[in-house]
């Protein structure tokens, strides 16, 4: 289960956050818990869950290790923030920064090569799936952003399905329609790394998931957990999506 706090947040908040969430989910053994905070608050946010299962992960990683790329953060920067994730290619990244899958496949590369795990979001946008382009659009997603990696590197990374019409609009992607989307993306990791990597590979649901609809997307065989952006802001909220 990981929450994207996207621009929110002060290191302030971030700690008056963990005070509230560690005790909700500190008996949450189901899963592995992975907030992503702004990355100016990840030392505070490190510092706040040091002794708990939480662990922090940054929002985006630079390809290169270091260098003349302003407004970048490498990975070896993030690691030594104490962070163990890293989110490639959001949604918003792709549609206001120019992300391509060519840049995804990139920087998935540096995550893995500083040892973080990094959380590749696929996604499509409305006017794909109302043209009926969906499985294209994950086919291409994927082929150029992910399929370049090794089998030992892609066994390190999760996916996340974000069909960019449902975040922050409210509209939700039904269970079915998540669960053919997650089928289909795991169709194209059975074909390129195999059966038993795609039964292993984790894929996160992220489309306006709330408290009162986790439980039936993850009622799903095919959703591995939720990347969640903002009901992952407040702490009760997100406790209850972590507890479903």
């Amino acid at each position: 289960m990981a929450g994207n706090w996207k621009m929110f947040k002060t290191p302030a908040e971030t700690i008056a956050f963990f005070e509230k969430f560690r005790p909700l989910v500190e008996k949450s053994e189901h899963c592995e818990i992975v907030i992503c905070p702004p990355f100016t608050n990840l030392s505070a946010a490190v510092d706040a869950v040091k002794g708990s299962p939480i662990r922090i992960g940054a929002q985006n990683i630079a390809w290169a290790k270091e260098g003349a790329f302003t407004g970048e953060i490498s990975g070896p920067m993030l690691l030594a923030a104490g962070a163990t994730h890293a989110i490639v290619g959001h949604s918003e990244r792709r549609q206001y920064f120019g992300e391509t899958d060519a840049t995804v496949l990139k920087r998935t590369q540096a995550a893995l090569e500083y040892g973080l795990t990094p959380i590749v979001c696929v996604g499509e946008r409305l006017e794909e799936r109302e043209g009926g382009r969906t499985e294209d659009v994950l086919k291409k997603q994927f082929a150029d952003g992910i399929a370049g990696l090794t089998a030992a590197q892609f066994a390190r990374i999760v996916i996340a399905y974000e069909p960019v019409w449902a975040i922050g609009t409210g509209k939700t992607a039904t269970p079915e329609i998540a669960a053919d989307a997650h089928r289909a993306i795991r169709g194209e990791v059975r074909a390129k790394f195999g059966k038993d990597a795609a039964d292993a590979v984790r894929i996160l649901y992220g489309g306006s998931v709330k408290g009162d609809n986790v439980k039936t997307l993850m009622a799903q065989p095919e959703i591995d957990g939720s990347l969640v952006g903002g009901a992952s802001l407040e702490a009760v909220s997100f406790a209850s999506i972590v507890n479903f």
